[in-house]
């Protein structure tokens, strides 16, 4: 189990701060270990350090700066990352690499990242502009025949092409955001953005808010479709937060 996750609420003892996290590690579980502990500190410490200048460049940084110091520890493998954090009643979503956070909004599924991968023609003209080439063996898109995701943190060896530079997105959060998933590719290989807010709706928002029953049973879905990846899975219910 390769797949790490974090969670820190009441950021400067505001309850309606909080910043989530979910790592899904490769090549070992060093990385994820190492970003689950240490970026959701960077990205706080860039907000204090960057203030006025913007939250998204708070967080770029903070990313930028976990997969520097993490690369200092001079340790193998890498590690996808997604996280959300909560500030000013805005929802800000970032990931590098394939784990994914999908909102629900109303009962509608919308995904709130684009998974990283070699195979997204975005990434292919990066990575080869890079003088890095991306070619498909058994039906899986890869990097140097080798990483099939084309940003994380980590990932030495590769760093040329696997950046860790993370896309964002900010929205104000309102009444009819109900609930935030974040999971690892594990869950949304086998499940859909859809069928994932349908079943977590269920024990979410139409019943006593159960989030933890509604993680375990995305999870056992996960696997009964033949999931043999590492699986995580947080949902976070929005409405705690407004």
């Amino acid at each position: 189990m390769e797949d790490r996750y974090s969670a820190v609420v009441g950021i400067r003892g505001d309850p309606k701060q909080a910043i989530f996290g979910v790592f899904d590690g490769h090549g070992g579980a060093k990385a994820a270990e190492f970003a689950s502990k240490n970026i959701d500190k960077n990205i706080i410490n860039e907000l204090t350090r960057r203030e006025g200048e913007g939250i998204v460049e708070a967080v770029r940084h903070g990313y930028l700066t976990t997969d520097s110091e993490f690369l200092k520890e001079d340790v193998h493998g890498g590690t996808c990352c997604v996280t959300a954090l909560i500030r000013n009643g805005n929802l800000v979503v970032s990931n590098a690499g394939d784990c994914r956070a999908v909102v629900s909004r109303g009962g509608a599924a919308e995904a709130l990242t684009s998974d990283h991968r070699p195979s997204r023609e975005d990434e292919r003209e990066r990575i080869e502009a890079q003088g890095g080439y991306v070619d498909c063996r058994n039906g899986i898109w890869r990097i140097q025949g080798t990483l099939a995701v084309s940003r994380g943190v980590g990932d030495g060896h590769l760093k040329q092409w696997v950046i860790a530079e993370p896309e964002t997105k900010v929205l104000a959060i309102e009444p009819d955001h109900e609930f935030l998933i974040l999971a690892s590719d594990g869950l949304w290989d086998k499940v859909s953005n859809q069928e994932a807010v349908d079943v977590a709706r269920a024990l979410c928002v139409e019943t006593k808010p159960e989030t933890l029953s509604a993680c375990k049973k995305l999870t056992k879905l996960a696997i009964s479709r033949g999931s043999c990846d590492d699986i995580s899975v947080m949902v976070i219910h929005l409405g705690r937060f407004i």
